[in-house]
């Protein structure tokens, strides 16, 4: 899905439960990412730098932020 200004193609998280409780990722052409929430794409973004979108993605993989009971 494109941005309504056409320069950015984002992607639905593959963990996406199915009733719109996901966030959608983007890489812009100089290598930051860009994180919206499916449900209100309106309200803006959460931009990361390459170094840090791949830090916060080694950080999921490796578990640092499940919610333990």
């Amino acid at each position: 899905m494109k941005d309504t200004s056409g320069e950015l193609n984002w992607f639905t998280s593959s963990y996406s439960n199915g009733e719109g409780s996901c966030v959608e990722f983007a890489a812009t052409p100089e290598g930051s990412a860009k994180v919206r929430d499916t449900k209100d794409r309106g309200v803006g973004t959460h931009s990361f730098t390459q170094a840090g979108w791949s830090t916060f993605v080694q950080s999921v993989k490796a578990g640092d932020f499940d919610v333990r009971a």
